[in-house]
């Protein structure tokens, strides 16, 4: 898989964005990578050094819109990076 085929975008929520100031950073990632593929595609895209990478799996979740209208929420993976002392990925800069 290419670096952008693993790799679907940064899960920015307060959570995430408060992770920041300890090096942790959250994206969301192709369901067929493994932490050894997502720590590459980390380190090639934003030229940084990746100490840990952990995964999550989130389950499908079923809800309903309305009354009667069920609707379904997609699985999907997420990956927790890790960065080594000095190494920063800016999302916003300048905000």
């Amino acid at each position: 898989m290419h670096v952008y085929d693993i790799l679907k975008r940064p899960v920015v929520t307060e959570k995430t964005t408060a992770q920041g100031g300890e090096r942790k950073f959250t994206f969301e990632v192709n369901r067929r990578a493994n932490k050894m593929q997502v720590k590459d595609a980390v380190e090639t895209a934003f030229n940084v050094k990746v100490l840990d990478v952990q995964i999550i799996n989130v389950p499908a979740k079923m809800g309903r819109s309305g009354r009667s209208i069920v609707t379904k929420k997609a699985a999907r993976k997420k990956a927790v990076v890790t960065l080594a002392v000095g190494s920063t990925i800016q999302f916003f800069e300048g905000v």
